[in-house]
């Protein structure tokens, strides 16, 4: 039997994360009616009183095509018939 990933999604913590890069603190994935998606959490640190949060970033998955170039500057045949 499958397992059915539908409606669900699951956060990691990031290992790289820290005050200088801004990276999210938490990363994961999320499917929301059949359609995935990637998630980023921060973890905001108690104010005022108030509890310690999470904030969410959820965003569409991005395409890991590779965009060949035309630029001819960038030719390592140099000219060179073979």
């Amino acid at each position: 039997m499958e397992y059915d990933n539908n409606n669900r999604g699951a956060l990691w913590r990031n290992e790289t994360a820290s005050p200088e890069n801004k990276q999210p603190t938490h990363t994961g994935n999320l499917n929301v009616g059949g359609k995935d998606f990637v998630l980023s959490g921060w973890m905001k640190e108690a104010v005022d009183g108030k509890k310690a949060r999470l904030d969410l970033k959820i965003q569409e998955p991005q395409s890991r095509e590779v965009v060949a170039s035309n630029d001819s500057s960038t030719s390592t045949t140099d000219g060179v018939p073979f």
